[in-house]
């Protein structure tokens, strides 16, 4: 009996001295609660003082293509944003400079001024090289000589980064020896939690994904928790692959119509915070993120000069058996272009009336006049890039222009209204 009531005296006792310990001392010192001071009592203006973190959690930024018809003064702003939001470093994905030349003083011109950006950065700043930056031997060799390089891979907090070339020796190509390469640097670090790869073009939606190693990379990933990121496309689009997150960035000042979210066109920066159970993912869209003046300073960053063939606004409404039919992607592509143009391919997604608006450089903007094969294709993901391969929920024969029987004119002067119907046999 004496043992009983010890007992329930010492658990009385080690309950007064925790109810105590919640409150202020006698002096009003706030006491520590995890990481915050602070005094608590019984009631308290607060929902609890736990964060969110870990001990590996830390945070970064993701860039995506900035040139493809680069606009002036997004990137070298994304410098500056990059600096106030403060990641602990900034990984890419390709296609830095605009490339394609051969001639060492251009190809110099070009990357001193993508390097002056870059070493603005606060931050380390981790370069993935495109199919702009790897065109040619030159470009390759230039790689090389000052980048050293072209994959590579490091930790950072019990993370793996594996920075993965599109390019290696041919266009849309990982080599053997860069398979191996991946191989030995995962043997090496089987005790990360995540693997995180950054790569340039999205080879899994190739054909033959043997033949173009990525089929080898993702062999190698078997039995582990990754993500994977790439850019190319210009155009933002989640996947999902062998149960694991695949994420196509849109832009940080590629080329680029920005006609929004809906179309996954959109200057942004990607914002990761590593957790134990993976990334957290958010993109902030550039035009958002201000200081505290409202004012980023000028920049000087020239952007492409793009040739443009003059515009005709084109609006319309795709029926199918008489009925609007909402989520298509309709293209307009032009069969002959004036002498010193390329073909224009003026695109919409339709709304729920069927009723679409055509883009062809920037949004909404129209088409130029002349003769045009149309498809239409509609997909369970939305907006239709061509880029890869979905199965058309309408009939096959609209969905390419060697095969589709729709034609449509787009006549100079006033404003176009061209409906397109279809039909389900």
């Amino acid at each position: 009996m004496n043992r009983l009531l010890l007992g329930v005296t010492v658990v009385a006792v080690l309950a007064a001295t925790v109810a105590l310990s919640r409150q202020a001392p006698a002096d009003g010192t706030p006491k520590a609660d995890g990481p915050f001071r602070v005094v608590t009592d019984e009631k308290n203006p607060w929902t609890h003082l736990k964060p969110p973190v870990s001990n590996d959690q830390f945070q970064f930024a993701i860039v995506s293509d900035r040139t493809g018809g680069h606009r002036a003064n997004v990137f070298a702003k994304a410098v500056q944003q990059l600096n106030l939001l403060q990641p602990e470093f900034v990984m890419s994905v390709g296609d830095l400079v605009e490339g394609y030349k051969t001639n060492v003083e251009a190809i110099t011109k070009e990357w001193d001024e993508f390097d002056a950006y870059a070493k603005k950065l606060e931050m380390p700043f981790f370069y993935v090289p495109g199919n702009h930056d790897m065109t040619n031997t030159k470009l390759v060799e230039f790689w090389g000589g000052r980048f050293g390089k072209s994959y590579y891979h490091f930790t950072y907090k019990n993370t793996l980064f594996l920075s993965v070339n599109s390019e290696d020796g041919k266009a849309s190509k990982v080599s053997e020896k860069q398979v191996e390469a991946v191989k030995k640097a995962l043997d090496e670090n089987k005790g990360v939690n995540w693997t995180l790869l950054f790569v340039h073009k999205p080879l899994w939606a190739a054909k033959d994904l043997e033949e173009n190693g990525w089929l080898g990379i993702e062999k190698a990933l078997e039995g582990r928790k990754y993500t994977v990121f790439c850019g190319h496309v210009h155009r933002y689009q989640k996947y999902v692959r062998n149960g694991m997150n695949y994420y196509q960035l849109a832009t940080t000042g590629g080329g680029s119509k920005l006609r929004g979210p809906e179309y996954g066109e959109f200057d942004h920066l990607t914002w990761i915070t590593m957790k134990p159970d993976g990334p957290l993912i958010a993109n902030i869209l550039m035009d958002g993120i201000l200081p505290e003046n409202l004012q980023l300073p000028e920049v000087n960053e020239p952007g492409t000069v793009v040739k443009k063939q003059p515009l005709v606004a084109v609006t319309g409404k795709v029926t199918m058996d008489g009925k609007p039919v909402a989520g298509v992607t309709i293209t307009f592509v032009q069969q002959n272009a004036p002498t010193g143009f390329r073909n224009v391919s003026a695109d919409s997604l339709t709304g729920k009336d069927g009723e679409f608006t055509l883009s062809s450089y920037e949004k909404f903007d129209g088409a130029p006049a002349g003769k045009y094969r149309v498809t239409v294709v509609k997909t369970g993901r939305g907006y239709y890039d061509g880029e890869h391969p979905e199965k058309s929920q309408l009939p096959e024969k609209y969905t390419k222009g060697s095969t589709t029987p729709l034609i449509a004119e787009v006549k100079a002067g006033s404003p176009n209204t061209i409906d397109i119907a279809i039909e389900s046999k």
